[in-house]
């Protein structure tokens, strides 16, 4: 396949120069209405700064050199943060466009334009926008379009952001990340995502380690799209031990091509929606070294060799970036 240009941050790439890649973390996050809690204001910029910078050159010093930080417009999204990042560490990061699920997302915004008329295209046009022209005055280009849904199915909101996101990966190429809860709606998404002309090796159906269903799996990788295994680490959820069985049975089942992996970890919060303890205790395991720390040794421990994680690490990501077809599964 040839090399394709990715934008990142801080100017365009080739996918040969990604290498290994985390493909899931946030080095900010902000629920909408976090300003409102004047109490709780979080670290302030110097001090974010710093984590982030501490965590790029901890995932460095394990041979990454790229990583997608999907957050979407309406999560706290700051672009011109992660850029500094990236030039301070000499780390690539990928940002993308998108909006989030209606529980958590930007939804009162958008429900009041809907009064006026349709918003899809108006969603299509930003999308867009920001992919080949740049995210506001900053010049910097997305290189993803993210989009979510909640636990109970896709709502006619979520529908409309996936419509539009379908309609902007088309008239740009770009590729289209998720966000699932509980490991559910992935098969829906990607049904949706199809109708509206995107082709399923274009798509990373997200967090499907939120189930351990084989079948649910297997039904998304038939189809012809990777799986998110991107939170490992977040053991409130779901046991990595768990998330280990599911990957190992991927991978005999055939499907190593198309997993890729990450935590979704949240180095820094915008306002404090965790108690600190919380926060705490969730860094433990939940941060960008883990995978490599602690879950590839248990992967070695059942078999998986370094050419199979380096398929997860460094292949999958770039021929997803490449729009390389995925082979036929049995």
């Amino acid at each position: 396949m040839a090399k394709v240009s990715i934008q990142t941050v801080t100017g365009s790439i080739t996918t040969d120069a990604l290498g290994r890649t985390l493909m899931h973390e946030h080095l900010m996050v902000g629920y909408p209405g976090w300003q409102s809690d004047t109490l709780r204001a979080g670290a302030n910029a110097a001090e974010r700064f710093a984590i982030c910078v501490d965590r790029i050159e901890e995932i460095k010093s394990l041979g990454f050199t790229s990583m997608l930080d999907p957050c979407p417009n309406d999560l706290g999204r700051d672009v011109e943060f992660m850029a500094k990042v990236a030039q301070k560490t000499g780390f690539q990061i990928i940002c993308a466009t998108g909006l989030y699920k209606e529980a958590e997302g930007g939804v009162p915004y958008w429900h009041f334009r809907s009064n006026f008329g349709p918003q899809v295209e108006a969603m299509t046009e930003l999308f867009v926008r920001e992919l080949e022209e740049g995210i506001g005055e900053t010049g910097i280009r997305a290189g993803i379009i993210k989009v979510a849904t909640g636990l109970d199915g896709m709502s006619d909101y979520e529908r409309g952001i996936f419509e539009a996101a379908a309609r902007a990966a088309v008239a740009t190429g770009a590729p289209i990340t998720t966000h699932t809860d509980g490991g559910s709606v992935g098969d829906v998404q990607q049904k949706v995502l199809g109708e509206h002309g995107v082709a399923p090796h274009r798509v990373v159906i997200g967090h499907s380690c939120g189930s351990a269903d084989h079948d649910y799996h297997m039904g998304i990788a038939r189809g012809g799209s990777y799986l998110g295994f991107d939170r490992f680490g977040l053991e409130a959820l779901q046991p990595d031990a768990a998330r280990v069985a599911s990957l190992i049975a991927l991978v005999e089942a055939g499907a190593g091509d198309r997993v890729v992996v990450s935590h979704d970890s949240v180095w820094c919060w915008l306002g404090q929606p965790f108690p600190p303890e919380v926060t705490a205790a969730l860094a433990e395991t939940w941060n960008p070294s883990h995978f490599s720390r602690r879950i590839v040794p248990m992967l070695k421990e059942q078999g998986i060799d370094d050419e199979q994680i380096d398929q997860l690490l460094v292949d999958n990501p770039r021929r997803l970036f490449e729009g390389e077809p995925l082979s036929a599964l049995a």
